[in-house]
């Protein structure tokens, strides 16, 4: 007997993840629905311990937002299952983008409205009966992922990519060109800006600016995200190994690898 599907709703508001509990229930009363998250750290702990095979996620909620959470999930979610889907659930129409790069299936704006739910389970039920086919890891990582350009398509005009970047070191500001980094790596409160430099005694290159403000700034052709830690430069990257089921990053010149999160896995495909 195939076992009930399953969803996750993490909301932090109890009467909008009452309303939405309630209308899934009526639009689609086969799904399971289980407890619901009321914060990001919840929510990460509760997906990954239970696996459900949908997420409804808020993005604004204390602990960690919905992107992380996304993000967090899918580089912790055992190899051997497929992903969940992943529907987020917001106030704001502007992380539509940042959305769809990490796996959206759907993107619903509060409040919501019965109708637009509507739509929103039918698209979930194509991509559950899409994965009757194909079950390699590689597949399934492709299907749930292969939304991630469309809005990047749609955006419109885009900002000009950085040329340079201002990092300050005590009483002075290093000019650094965009070409010469290697990767930038998130650092607490800070951004790492690794180079290509090698200069004995330079100290250290930090930002503040965290990876998802500077992402969007940089080439995206010459800049690809990696891992929720890493923004690497394409043109430093020698090879990738798959080790223990998980890819690595290895790059010219350096022994230092990065991991890939499964997010993006499917960015290293043989031509």
């Amino acid at each position: 007997m195939t076992p009930p599907l399953t969803a996750l709703i993490a909301e932090d508001e109890p009467v909008l993840a009452d309303a939405l509990r309630r209308q899934l229930h009526k639009l689609w009363p086969e799904l399971q629905l289980l407890e619901v998250a009321s914060d990001g750290i919840q929510a990460r702990e509760a997906a990954l311990a239970r696996h459900p095979d949908i997420l409804f996620l808020d993005i604004h909620m204390p602990g960690a937002n919905g992107l992380e959470v996304a993000e967090q999930v899918i580089d912790e979610w055992p190899i051997d299952q497929p992903l969940p889907l992943i529907v987020y659930i917001t106030a704001f129409d502007e992380y539509a983008v940042a959305a769809f790069e990490r796996a959206a299936v759907d993107y619903v704006l509060k409040p919501i409205r019965p109708e637009r739910l509507a739509i929103t389970c039918l698209r979930l039920q194509a991509q559950l009966a899409a994965r009757q086919g194909p079950t390699d890891d590689d597949a399934l990582i492709s299907k749930t992922l292969s939304l991630r350009a469309q809005p990047m398509a749609q955006s419109g005009a885009q900002q000009e990519p950085l040329r340079v970047l201002q990092a300050a070191v005590g009483a002075s500001v290093y000019v650094i060109p965009v070409e010469d980094v290697l990767y930038f790596e998130a650092a607490d409160k800070y951004v790492r800006i690794i180079t290509i430099s090698k200069e004995a005694g330079r100290p250290e290159m930090l930002i503040r600016t965290p990876l998802r403000e500077l992402m969007p700034r940089l080439d995206q052709g010459l800049f690809w995200q990696i891992h929720r830690s890493h923004v690497v430069n394409v043109r430093a990257i020698e090879r990738v190994s798959r080790q223990q089921q998980r890819l690595r990053v290895h790059l010219r010149g350096r022994h230092e690898t990065l991991d890939v999160s499964r997010m993006y896995a499917h960015l290293f495909k043989a031509m």
